[in-house]
């Protein structure tokens, strides 16, 4: 199956494109954006990877669902597109930075910025249907973007983790700690922040000063 996405994770996902379960996902993807209204835009699902070359990934974030209201999901975990005010996750993750890296609250959310230096914002899910939250889980996307963080974890080395929530934590079954570093902390939805898991983790110094001792550029968030 002709899959648009980055030319180099292509090159390491082939493989699952012919599997039936792949198959049977793009089917169904395909009748919900012709029946209901789903974000991102068709354009934007794979710009996760358009953004960050597959030998470029420095680090990895993982969430669970793509923004599911009008204009906000660009195809990046955490990231709406510029002039969208930010929702409450990524306030809590700019609140974090400005303390953590003491970087100015940014006025734009669209985290492509973050992308094109090598982190790869990877939603577990890459399609919601509009207001629907979880409407497109269990329908094979998690199998492909477990695929994505097996690969990632077989084929590089020295790449960081950040996993955020439950739901990210059990990632860290896929990943070799051999080789890569993992970090991890409460979710930065207010739920999980205002109860002290989130705000104090310093995940992006921390990713900052591993990257470095690796003699890897520091990301400037």
């Amino acid at each position: 199956m002709n899959v648009n996405i980055e030319p180099s994770w292509k090159a390491h996902l082939n493989p699952e494109f012919d599997k039936p379960y792949f198959q049977q996902l793009i089917q169904f993807v395909k009748q919900e954006y012709q029946q209901n209204t789903c974000y991102p835009k068709g354009k934007d699902i794979f710009s996760a990877f358009d953004h960050c070359p597959f030998q470029e990934t420095k680090v990895v974030i993982i969430g669970q669902d793509p923004y599911h209201g009008p204009g906000q999901a660009n195809g990046l975990c955490f990231s709406v597109k510029d002039g969208i005010p930010h929702p409450p996750s990524l306030v809590n993750i700019f609140k974090e930075i400005k303390t953590d890296v003491a970087k100015p609250y940014p006025q734009s959310g669209n985290l492509e910025r973050w992308a094109d230096q090598g982190v790869l914002l990877l939603n577990a899910t890459l399609t919601v249907r509009a207001h629907q939250a979880g409407s497109h889980q269990n329908k094979g996307w998690e199998t492909f973007t477990d695929a994505v963080i097996k690969t990632v974890s077989s084929e590089l080395e020295g790449v960081v983790f950040l996993l955020w929530g439950g739901f990210a934590k059990k990632k860290s079954a896929l990943i070799d700690k051999s080789k890569h570093h993992i970090l991890t902390s409460g979710h930065p939805s207010p739920l999980s922040a205002n109860r002290g898991l989130w705000f104090g983790n310093n995940h992006f110094s921390k990713t900052n000063m591993l990257l470095q001792q690796m003699g890897k550029p520091a990301i400037d968030w």
